[in-house]
């Protein structure tokens, strides 16, 4: 197994920061969260003018073997499909990560398809498609550990070109199944209230598919590890993400945590090295069933309720400027004695 070493949050400026928050020219606290996020990034990066170099949203892909058997009401092919939508520049991630300037980065994790070396699209392949749970496990540990690795790497490629700041996205029909489940075993949450609508069942389906993951944990015989777990459960997405995660981490990057299939990588990767929380900004809460639950058990308070269950890392894109104008403040506020501005008594 991998070992991730992420240091403990460095805080031996936070009594420096808070001080300079506190002398710019407002009222102490005045700019609420701002203040705690600012006071944050200056301490994940230890210094008094944190800056947020070369944001980048790194959209993983995968295709998973349960969506066959009834869990979503899209076909499996929407993956590729959506995957061919994020290269051409059509999706919302897309749209938002444009405006406010982030890079993005399509990795095929596991799609069921071929794309064209042209496309694009870094090809991270593990398998084409994870196998379905509902009879076996979705990969193999072989196959986990790859998928571990491969996130991590990628993601020190993106930190060796000088970003400091990444956030995560999927596309996966079918992963809300694998995410609810997650949440099951890992927190020890009934089924019933971690699943939920995915990409937009009606209470027929939902039952229906709340039935058949019912169904593939009767047949479960494995522990209540993360490793287990995402081995079984997951998909290539999901597992590599995780990876990518703890090595983002372990470099002292800021993450951007997006809706609820990224929260439940993030569970699963906090459940191997808790450190990774200290350099997590939860962007959104997302509408779909469980995420809630799942930031509860991280102690989460995200940005931003904007009733979205999009995925694709929509959440963090949107929640960006937010970020950026916590470091923009600390950095370029006048103090009281910069602006010749009397402080309160």
């Amino acid at each position: 197994m991998i070992q991730y070493n992420i240091s403990a949050l460095n805080t031996e400026k936070a009594e420096a920061l808070q001080h300079k928050i506190d002398l710019k020219t407002k009222p102490l606290g005045s700019l609420g969260k701002l203040e705690e996020m600012a006071k944050h990034i200056g301490c994940i990066q230890n210094t008094l003018s944190p800056a947020l170099k070369k944001p980048v949203i790194m959209v993983f892909a995968a295709d998973h073997g349960i969506a066959l058997d009834g869990v979503s009401p899209y076909p499996q092919e929407v993956t590729w499909q959506m995957v061919a939508n994020f290269m051409n520049g059509g999706a919302a991630i897309n749209v938002f990560a444009k405006q406010h300037d982030i890079d993005i980065r399509i990795i095929d994790a596991g799609v069921n398809y071929d794309f064209d070396k042209s496309s694009g699209v870094l090809n991270a392949k593990i398998a084409y498609g994870t196998k379905s749970y509902l009879n076996e496990s979705a990969m193999s540990s072989e196959e986990f550990e790859k998928a571990m690795k491969r996130g991590g790497d990628l993601v020190e490629r993106i930190h060796s070109e000088g970003s400091n700041i990444i956030g995560f996205g999927e596309m996966g029909i079918a992963n809300t199944s694998s995410a609810a489940i997650i949440l099951h075993l890992l927190s020890n949450i009934e089924l019933s209230a971690c699943v939920g609508r995915g990409t937009g069942w009606d209470d027929e389906g939902l039952q229906r598919k709340y039935e058949i993951l019912g169904r593939a944990l009767s047949k479960y015989r494995g522990g209540n590890t993360a490793e287990e777990v995402l081995t079984y459960f997951g998909g290539f997405e999901i597992v590599m993400i995780a990876g990518a995660m703890l090595k983002a981490a372990e470099l002292k990057m800021c993450i951007m945590v997006d809706g609820f299939i990224i929260t439940s990588a993030l569970l699963a990767a906090s459940k191997m090295n808790p450190n990774i929380l200290d350099y997590c900004i939860f962007t959104h809460k997302s509408q779909e069933k469980g995420h809630q639950l799942m930031l509860d058990q991280l102690k989460a308070k995200p940005l931003l309720d904007m009733g979205m269950r999009l995925g694709e890392g929509t959440g963090a894109a949107v929640a960006f400027p937010l970020i950026q104008s916590a470091v923009n403040f600390l950095n370029e506020m006048a103090s009281f004695d910069e602006a010749g501005v009397s402080n309160a008594e």
